[in-house]
């Protein structure tokens, strides 16, 4: 049945300080401008999240989950289901990853607090990371092109950029992989006068092993593809590429034991869509006249994962960041 909306009494309604206008006391943001709503002791507890869809392109916050599905009681695990809009099953797979996993993400600070403080009131143990933490639009991966490799370390080789110095093994700290998949539809459609219209369509997919590279330097964040990579200078290289790119990740871990290797992302893909979905665009070709009397219409929609997986492995660098922050803390203090 459909959710009767709530009634609240005039009393109760919030003004907006921008445009003046009342609003529901349940709401953080005001209806008709958007700007923030002032909170009281009488509205903090009616608040809810609006939970809104962020677009891929803009900056969010992201509330990541610490705990583990055993740390959660099943009435806890549904009240939280419940505030987030999930369905149970899909919060228990977030909280069940082998890594820390975000449980929402959303367009404002104000949202993410009021997320963030539930959850904790349901003895979830949770963190706010923004968009800008993760630094994907200002420091973006930098593709390389080969690398060259020594007994002292690596040095990346990259596309349409000069060559980076040398990274020494002991600098390299993490290792992320995964696999881009993309998929591209092209549908076109022939309108024939008095005639049923023709539908003509064409499925590709594209599919390749990624590698990100993080070093000490916060400035190095690089990142390999293999169907576009050279291997030219890896010894012992073969014919197949994904022989390839597992001999140099072998080799890499092996002369940098103090990079963490996460190789998670895969098994994480289909729980992260409900809070990082895929991203998808849709290009109209417009309409052609092919003959008179027969016209075409055609669009083009293609989905990737990259921004999803780029998500994951920033999400993985910067709370191994945090992590050594808090640990050189810890230091300071004995």
């Amino acid at each position: 049945m459909p959710s009767v909306p709530q009634a609240f009494a005039p009393d109760q309604m919030v003004r907006c300080e921008e445009c003046l206008r009342a609003n529901p006391p349940t709401k953080l943001c005001c209806l008709y401008c958007g700007a923030p709503l002032p909170v009281t002791e009488k509205t903090a507890d009616l608040l809810k999240p609006s939970l809104k869809p962020v677009e891929n392109s803009a900056l969010g916050h992201n509330i990541i989950s610490l705990s583990q599905a055993l740390e959660v009681q099943s009435e806890a695990l549904r009240q939280a289901a419940e505030l987030l809009g999930l369905d149970p099953n899909d919060l228990r797979r977030l909280i069940s990853g082998p890594t820390p996993l975000p449980l929402a993400r959303t367009h404002t600070l104000e949202e993410a607090d009021l997320i963030d403080r539930r959850l904790k009131d349901l003895a979830f143990e949770t963190v706010i990371v923004s968009d800008e933490d993760l630094e994907i639009r200002v420091s973006p991966p930098t593709r390389m092109r080969s690398v060259s490799i020594n007994e002292n370390g690596l040095t990346p080789k990259l596309i349409l950029e000069r060559d980076e110095s040398q990274i020494p093994w002991s600098h390299l700290v993490l290792l992320v992989t995964g696999r881009l998949s993309r998929k591209r539809v092209e549908l076109q459609e022939r309108k024939v006068v008095r005639r049923k219209n023709e539908i003509e369509d064409a499925i590709h997919f594209f599919d390749e092993a990624v590698v990100d590279l993080y070093s000490e330097n916060p400035n190095a964040k690089f990142r390999i593809l293999a169907n576009s990579f050279d291997f030219s200078g890896l010894s012992g290289k073969r014919l197949v590429v994904a022989e390839n790119i597992s001999m140099l990740l072998d080799l890499i871990r092996d002369k940098a034991p103090r990079a963490e290797y996460d190789d998670a992302y895969y098994s994480c893909r289909q729980a992260l869509e409900v809070v990082w979905p895929c991203g998808q665009q849709t290009e109209s070709r417009g309409w052609r006249l092919e003959r008179p009397g027969k016209y075409t219409v055609g669009t083009i929609t293609e989905s990737s994962n990259e921004d999803q997986f780029t998500h994951y492995s920033r999400l993985r660098y910067f709370l191994k960041g945090q992590a050594k922050s808090d640990s050189d803390q810890d230091e300071d203090y004995k």
